[in-house]
């Protein structure tokens, strides 16, 4: 008695280098191919292990299914040449002899098929990523790294806490780099759209800056505030322990003989992760963080959708464009009656004519309307053409003065280089005066020169700024990141008073923090900022300037 075979002749054993589970894609019946292996993959999820050519078919969609099942079969047959699938006989519905000689087999997904699938659900997903700028994950990076500050705190670091802290910190990096990539891919490639309703591309907009506005705000706010944390962590030379301590508790369960090697590999990887970290963050002497230059493309973004928006203005107005006018050339271009008279439209459109250098006056022309010269002379037969001896020496008409002299600007770039450097300089004693090394009562603030006292109202306005009624303490950053102030409200009634040249600056008096996140950390603003003025207060404090001359 000879028992049946499966459809493939031989076994498949699909090496490193084979990609024959591929296959089905560039197939003639792709579609139908892909829908199987999704049923095989559902099936997977429900625990079935096998199925039968009328599973399969049943669990086909209405629309996508084929009018047979042998086509069902043949599809399933295909699958396991290309090792797809692998086909068992199917002995459940074997009852009589007849029954075993005929051709019946059950299917079940091989691992390369369900790899092929689960490379090709990850291709599907990557493509279809919108991508997203995640605030939420500024927040959890600043948590992670305040926890890994008290771990490495203790005396004795707990390995499973630093790796879990470790791991948490690294998928939220990891999410965040990755969806804001796809983000700034997907908004460029909005820019770059035309064809699109008016309407709905008008009230996108306005969403979307509002979303930019938003994450950029929350990015000058916790960036500074992540690049401290970690300058503080690399400073008190913690990150190595811990990345040792995460390195050793992976590499726990290895061989005993590959410990030391697996504990190497992770220890590396571990440090790349943590290199990437901080280079998204801290910029370097020549090189800017990715989180600066994703808040200067994000910002470049904003005047880029209004110039869209301009634009689709103009075309709902009625006004021209390059492109509606060149579309508009080639119309009347095709609807030319002759080359003569494309020839004369190119000549009207684009302005390109003989050289303009070369005088003709009425001699030329009345000689060359005796005697024409054809226009297919060459350049070497034809006859020379007389011009002025003072234009073939000098190539104009028009006699030339002496050139001007060279100005010397040497004396001018070094005043506003000394002007830099003294604004500069100032900019940094202005900091240095309202750093307050802790809280402290506004009132205690003393007597501010005029451009610490901008530098203050400016603080001041962007605490304010995020104040709301309820509200007693606050934190906020500057907006070039430089400086960071917490204001916390007082309940004893009292009133401050900062004394400037120009006044006094009276109000309820605060407790008042204010740190500069420039010092010693390379991700530094740019120096020479003049600060802003003061924005209108808030609900909860209501400052005052009487100018007491």
């Amino acid at each position: 008695m000879t028992s049946q075979t499966s459809p493939a002749s031989r076994p498949h054993n699909p090496t490193s280098a084979d990609y024959t589970p591929f296959a089905h894609l560039t197939a003639p019946n792709a579609p139908l191919y892909r829908q199987v292996m999704r049923v095989f993959l559902a099936a997977k999820e429900r625990f079935a292990v096998h199925l039968r050519p009328e599973d399969v078919y049943a669990a086909l969609g209405a629309g996508s299914r084929p009018a047979d099942l042998e086509a069902v079969t043949q599809a399933l047959d295909k699958l396991v040449e290309w090792g797809n699938l692998r086909a068992d006989p199917d002995h459940a519905r074997v009852t009589a002899v007849e029954d075993f000689y005929r051709r019946r087999f059950i299917y079940q997904l091989t691992r390369a098929g369900e790899a092929a699938e689960a490379a090709l659900g990850t291709y599907d997903e990557v493509l279809g990523r919108r991508g997203e700028l995640q605030a939420v994950a500024l927040h959890d990076i600043v948590t992670q790294l305040r926890a890994l500050l008290v771990i490495a705190a203790e005396d004795e670091p707990d390995p499973a806490k630093t790796y879990v802290a470790l791991s948490v910190l690294t998928a939220r990096f990891t999410d965040l780099a990755d969806n804001a990539r796809a983000f700034m891919g997907s908004l460029q490639r909005t820019i770059d759209l035309h064809d699109i309703e008016v309407e709905a591309f008008l009230a996108y907009k306005d969403r979307l800056i509002q979303y930019l506005e938003r994450f950029i705000q929350d990015l000058i706010t916790l960036g500074g505030r992540i690049a401290l944390l970690i300058g503080e962590l690399e400073e008190r030379g913690s990150v190595k322990p811990l990345l040792s301590l995460a390195a050793a508790r992976e590499a726990a369960d290895a061989a005993f003989e590959d410990a030391e090697r697996a504990q190497a590999v992770a220890y590396e990887r571990w440090a790349a992760r943590w290199s990437g970290l901080a280079e998204w963050f801290v910029s370097g002497e020549g090189r800017e963080s990715q989180a600066r230059l994703l808040r200067g493309r994000a910002l470049g973004a904003i005047p880029q959708l209004l110039a869209v928006v301009r634009q689709l203005n103009e075309r709902r107005a009625g006004r021209s464009d390059r492109s509606a006018d060149f579309r508009t050339l080639a119309r009347w271009f095709a609807q030319a009656p002759d080359d003569a008279a494309r020839h004369r439209l190119w000549r009207v459109a684009f302005g390109l004519h003989s050289s303009r250098h070369l005088t003709v006056d009425a001699d030329t022309l009345a000689e060359r309307t005796a005697s024409p010269e054809p226009a297919s002379t060459q350049w070497g037969e034809a006859r020379p053409l007389r011009i002025s001896p003072q234009l073939r020496r000098t190539g104009s008409y028009e006699r030339r003065g002496k050139p001007r002299k060279v100005a010397d600007r040497g004396e001018a770039k070094r005043r506003l280089a000394e002007i830099a450097a003294r604004q500069t300089e100032e900019t940094r004693r202005a900091r240095d005066r309202l750093v307050t090394g802790g809280p402290v009562r506004l009132s205690r603030l003393g007597e501010l020169d005029p451009l610490a006292f901008q530098l203050f109202l400016r603080l001041l306005g962007d605490a304010l700024a995020t104040w709301r009624p309820d509200t007693t303490t606050t934190a906020a950053t500057s907006g070039d990141g430089s400086m960071e102030i917490r204001l916390t409200a007082l309940d004893d009634g009292s009133t401050a008073e900062v004394h400037t040249p120009d006044g006094v600056f009276r109000g309820p008096d605060h407790l008042v923090d204010i740190v500069d996140l420039t010092a010693g950390h390379g991700d530094r603003a740019a120096p020479g900022l003049v600060p802003l003025p003061i924005p209108a207060p808030r609900e909860g404090i209501s400052p005052r300037l009487t100018e007491d001359r």
